[in-house]
């Protein structure tokens, strides 16, 4: 996809990363970068590939995933305009640690790993925030490894619809997730089977904590899941 460098800068403006920076060295960035459109389903990257430029999102959503000898897929997130993926291999040059593919047509932002590295060592302001991300994906990590050796599998779907909600609050106790998340998509991030997470939303829309609608699943309480997690992590 063909971009002017005015377009491009624009878009990069939105890139978490380079919130600090002006326009003029938002430009300058822009020139760096490589533009291309991706449809549903192609694959952006992929798990172990050599391959170790930077991909800054700038409209769509795409997935992360691994899959085990099994052939089952193991999600872990899912990112939208702003965000960015392959950061580790361009840091440290190792492979790629997982595939990601395009959700929905989306517009990538590419950057040769020793450019990215350039630019974290010229832009201080971009150097903290790829810190700040990387200490909280560690953290995010960390919760992971507890949940799966404390919880069980209910509060585990309960942890997880915690964390969706959180990114899409609509009020201090609303959110709402649209699209709805596929039942499949959820029980691979929580180490389940769909069949299981297909009963305990059942039992949350019974309990009034969440409500189905056309498209989208509402967390109409997030405060009681939060009560649910910790009432979890005491049994």
């Amino acid at each position: 996809m063909e971009h002017t460098v005015d377009n491009a800068t624009s878009t990069l403006s939105g890139v978490d990363f380079f919130g600090d920076l002006s326009g003029s060295e938002l430009e300058a960035l822009a020139k760096l970068c490589r533009w291309r459109r991706y449809a549903p389903a192609d694959q952006i990257i992929g798990n172990q590939d050599k391959t170790t430029d930077v991909f800054f999102i700038a409209s769509g959503r795409v997935r992360a995933t691994i899959y085990a000898a099994s052939g089952k897929e193991v999600s872990f997130r899912d990112l939208g305009a702003g965000k960015s993926i392959g950061e580790l291999s361009a840091v440290d040059g190792a492979p790629r640690s997982a595939n990601v593919i395009a959700l929905i047509d989306t517009v990538l932002a590419s950057m040769p790993a020793e450019t990215f590295r350039n630019v974290l060592r010229d832009h201080p302001d971009v150097s903290v925030r790829m810190m700040t991300y990387l200490v909280g994906l560690v953290r995010k990590l960390s919760d992971r490894v507890v949940e799966y050796s404390v919880l069980a599998v209910r509060n585990r779907i309960h942890a997880e619809l915690l964390r969706l909600a959180r990114e899409h609050i609509v009020d201090g106790n609303t959110a709402t997730l649209s699209p709805a998340p596929r039942h499949a998509d959820i029980a691979g991030r929580v180490a389940t089977h769909r069949e299981a997470v297909t009963r305990e939303l059942s039992v949350l829309v019974g309990d009034g904590c969440i409500e189905r609608q056309p498209g989208a699943l509402v967390i109409s309480d997030v405060s009681r899941l939060e009560q649910l997690v910790k009432e979890g992590f005491e049994e």
